[in-house]
């Protein structure tokens, strides 16, 4: 009998786990490796400037909506509060366990359940603090918590002349670039957002950027809020999903397609003359449906304006070839100078605590993770990972993504067949392969089709919104509190 649920980390997915699974009656740890709780929100992740994509009323968990005192777009610091503010609510902040690694997991096939070895950071592997056993064990370390930066010729000899070389999550005090000159590579949010906040500061703000992409502004024509284009259906069924359904049908089809493509070419003209992208040389020259294949990247507050007075210089079409003491040199054959380099370069998605074993059932040849409604890695006891789906709605993904795995767990609902779970993974990470160019992020990512994932994990378990519900979110942004009867739906069905 499963009692006892252990969670890797405490994100969204962990804290969104940890509740649902306390409120039904399990035994509940969760460990999580930095010193707070938050993910990507933790004090000890967060670059200078960070602040949601999101707004705030569509970045909450179903039962508790953010403070109203918070602005539109909250900062890092806020949303971490926001999150440690949930776990005192629902009464679990003492289930979970700061400063805890899982450095290696096993499965006991005698006991049925996972053996997890539990360290301190930053201590010898070998030397566990403890050895914990759970009886099912739900993975939410996510797939931003392995920053990934490039490995540039130079890179020692810059870092012993004293030169930081590091990712924008490792990049916390903006004081850091005090009278130095910074380089930040990338052109993604965080990128410009850390661009953005330490002028001021540095002696010179340099931003290398090899390939341009659409951004778009917080609000279009100074007015009109993005939440009402792309925070809802109507927004991500612009974009032609695996199979479509209803009015999807009509928005790709021979009458519709015309629509549908008028209405993203107006989008792409406003924000082209909004940002003046021709002016400033940005344009990305491809079309701004684009978007679908990667995320949409919001603008970051004073940015362009920076780049148009000078304050921020761009150099696009170009990386970094070599570093030197103080120097960079770009594949341009131009030498700038260099004593902070920042990388706004993407993660690793892996899960480095599971054996070669485990970890071939869970991932392809690829790295790609096999996961059933990206959720359940085929033929793997007594597991499941959650937030796995990079989405808009990331949060939200991750609650419905754990009333889904504890209705699983109570008989609600059951699994296809392995060969019909294998073929449904087969279909979808080519799909994910064909649609983003292959940058899926192994597999991970369902932008833009958040409320897709959602409703197909809803319809498994019979307990999907009405048709009211799901017709307001076409013409409005998605409110997260529609969902938060679920928990107690789930909790009725099964005597919870």
């Amino acid at each position: 009998m499963i009692k006892k649920i252990g969670i890797i980390g405490a994100g969204y997915a962990g804290i969104s786990s940890a509740r649902v699974f306390k409120a039904c009656g399990y035994d509940v740890v969760v460990y999580e490796k930095e010193p707070d709780i938050g993910g990507v929100w933790s004090s000890a992740r967060r670059y200078p400037g960070l602040t949601t994509q999101n707004t705030k009323d569509t970045y909450y968990l179903s039962e508790l909506e953010m403070p109203k005192s918070y602005p539109e777009w909250p900062t890092g610091a806020q949303v971490q509060d926001y999150m440690e503010d949930y776990t005192h609510k629902f009464d679990f902040a003492q289930n979970i366990e700061t400063n805890c690694e899982v450095t290696s997991v096993k499965f006991d096939h005698a006991k049925q359940k996972w053996v997890l070895e539990i360290c301190r950071p930053g201590e010898i592997k070998n030397s566990p603090v403890r050895m914990d056993e759970v009886d099912f064990l739900i993975v939410c370390n996510g797939i931003f918590s392995l920053p990934f930066v490039p490995s540039f010729e130079g890179a020692d000899e810059f870092r012993k002349a004293g030169g930081q070389l590091l990712h924008t999550s490792e990049f916390t005090q903006e004081e850091d670039a005090r009278g130095k000159h910074v380089i930040v590579v990338g052109y993604g949010k965080s990128s410009c957002d850390l661009a953005r906040a330490v002028l001021g500061v540095s002696a010179s703000t340099t931003v290398v950027v090899r390939n341009l992409i659409w951004k778009i502004p917080k609000k279009l024509m100074n007015v009109l809020n993005f939440k009402f284009l792309f925070l809802n259906r109507l927004g991500e069924g612009l974009f032609r999903y695996i199979r479509l359904e209803g009015f999807e049908k009509f928005l790709h089809g021979p009458v519709g397609r015309p629509i549908r493509n008028s209405m993203l070419g107006s989008v792409q003209s406003v924000v082209t003359k909004q940002l003046k992208l021709n002016e400033l040389g940005l344009h990305p020259n491809k079309p701004l449906e684009t978007i679908a294949r990667s995320t949409v990247s919001l603008v970051s507050d004073g940015f362009y304006e920076a780049i148009r007075s000078g304050d921020i210089r761009m150099i696009k079409g170009a990386e970094i070839k070599k570093l030197s003491p103080g120097r960079a040199l770009l594949s341009t054959g131009e030498e700038i100078p260099a004593d902070i380099v920042v990388c706004g370069t993407g993660w690793r998605q892996e899960a480095p605590f599971f054996d070669e074993a485990t970890r071939s059932k869970i991932t392809d040849h690829e790295g790609n993770f096999r996961l059933y409604r990206s959720m359940i890695p085929v033929g793997v006891p007594n597991i499941a990972f959650n937030g796995y789906n990079s989405s808009f709605f990331s949060q939200l993904n991750c609650e419905i993504g754990a009333l889904w795995i504890v209705d699983y767990l109570n008989g609600g609902h059951q699994l296809p067949s392995i060969d019909q779970q294998n073929s449904h993974i087969d279909r979808r990470l080519e799909w994910m392969k064909e649609r983003t160019d292959g940058k899926h992020s192994k597999g991970t990512n369902i932008i833009p089709f958040s409320m897709h994932n959602i409703d197909e994990l809803l319809d498994d378990m019979e307990m999907n919104v009405s048709g009211f519900t799901k017709f307001t979110q076409w013409l409005g942004p998605v409110k997260p509190s529609s969902y938060k009867n679920i928990l107690w739906n789930i909790r009725s069905r099964h005597g919870l």
